[in-house]
């Protein structure tokens, strides 16, 4: 309901801000499985979104979010404290995102747009939900799919978004609009 939530009412609904102790890492790479655990049950619903609005299926991007906790286990003792811990996990994410792509790219003779299946949701038990992420990327841009999952799936904030995406805040927030607006528009058509 959480998505549907977002999409369905004008208000804004109250996010928390993920905040990252930053000596999780040094935790992490001196072998810690509890905080890495704890790493992974912070953010491995927003890894997974992130994924998910760059390669638009399902089973990529559970493979991708994997792989992407694999590596930050296996190079969090490199991890430099900088004060923006998700901007390193981010840039690990989409590398994996873009290595996934290319393979996939490389290895079939027809686009890309062509091998993919249709996105099964049928895991999220909640049916408007389940409706409301099958619309969004049926009818909206990548952009905006990326933006507004980012922000109802993972509850990130627009700022946050716009810092992840390089793109500014007020662009973030028109994008997140006119995104809102074409999915109430197909909702209200299809429910």
């Amino acid at each position: 309901m959480m998505i549907f939530a977002a999409v369905a009412y004008d208000e804004p609904q109250p996010r928390e801000t993920v905040k990252l102790d930053e000596s999780l890492f040094s935790r992490i790479g001196a072998g810690e499985k509890d905080a890495f655990c704890e790493l992974y049950e912070q953010i491995s619903n927003i890894v997974f979104s992130y994924a998910l609005s760059l390669l638009r299926n399902r089973e990529d991007a559970e493979d991708a979010m994997q792989e992407t906790f694999l590596k930050i286990r296996s190079a969090a003792h490199l991890y430099v404290p900088m004060g923006k811990p998700m901007a390193w996990i981010f840039t690990i994410a989409r590398n994996i995102c873009l290595a996934k792509y290319r393979m996939i790219k490389h290895f079939t003779r027809v686009s890309v747009d062509e091998v993919k299946e249709p996105l099964d949701f049928s895991q999220i038990e909640d049916r408007e939900d389940r409706i409301v992420l099958e619309t969004a990327f049926e009818v909206l841009s990548e952009e905006e799919c990326r933006i507004i999952i980012l922000h109802a799936v993972s509850g990130m904030r627009h700022r946050e978004i716009g810092e992840l995406l390089q793109l500014p805040v007020s662009t973030v927030l028109s994008k997140y609009n006119r995104g809102l607006k074409k999915l109430r528009k197909e909702l209200e058509e299809k429910l």
